[in-house]
């Protein structure tokens, strides 16, 4: 839920629980005791691993250079490392600030902006990791013979670029279609369609036992 329009300066509120037995109270309460305004309050009842989150993509494409985004926990933002990083680098961008409720992440303050800055810098070295290790099992790949003048094979190395490539921006991703990402990995459409289904369907069978 928002309110009509968003402009500069102002702070949007996001919650998330993960089952529709959470309530998502706890959290917009504790937003709106810390000043948030309900109608300025994004919420989502999903999985953080998925990128099926309608309330989060909203919030992102509303804020504006100089808002602040206020969350009650920093894990509320993504279920991973990798997520929560690559969100931050987003806001920070966007010249959007974050302020996290419960722990002390406000970017308004120089420690905060710090805390920013570090987790940038975690996601660039988490980036060229990524490409690193793409890069060496295309190479083993065409060492074994595997690759000649055919379409490389999947790997778990390209599936997690793949997955990056089609996250929504608001998400951290590239926001490319499956045919988009399928030709700048050099695989085939069809392929990447079906590893990524049987991807989504492996996290939400583990979210379930989770």
């Amino acid at each position: 839920m928002h309110s009509e329009a968003t402009t500069s300066g102002i702070h949007v509120g996001y919650a998330r629980v993960s089952t529709d037995d959470q309530r998502l109270e706890l959290q917009t309460d504790a937003l709106v005791k810390a000043g948030m305004l309900p109608s300025e309050i994004f919420t989502d009842k999903a999985s953080g691993a998925t990128t099926d989150r309608p309330g989060f993509i909203d919030c992102f494409r509303a804020l504006r250079e100089g808002d602040t985004l206020v969350v009650w926990k920093l894990d509320r933002l993504g279920r991973n490392l990798s997520q929560l990083l690559q969100t931050a680098e987003r806001l920070e961008k966007k010249g959007v600030r974050l302020k996290v409720v419960t722990e002390a992440i406000d970017t308004s303050t120089p420690m905060g902006r710090f805390m920013f800055n570090v987790m940038g810098s975690f996601a660039q070295l988490e980036r060229e990791m990524i490409q690193e290790r793409t890069l060496a099992g295309l190479a083993a790949a065409r060492e074994r013979g595997r690759i000649g003048g055919r379409r490389p094979v999947m790997t778990p190395e390209l599936l997690e670029q793949a997955q990056h490539l089609v996250l929504d921006e608001a998400a951290g991703g590239e926001g490319l279609s499956v045919a988009q990402a399928a030709k700048r990995l050099k695989i085939s459409k069809t392929t990447l369609y079906r590893e990524l289904s049987a991807a989504q369907a492996q996290e939400g069978a583990n979210d379930l036992a989770a």
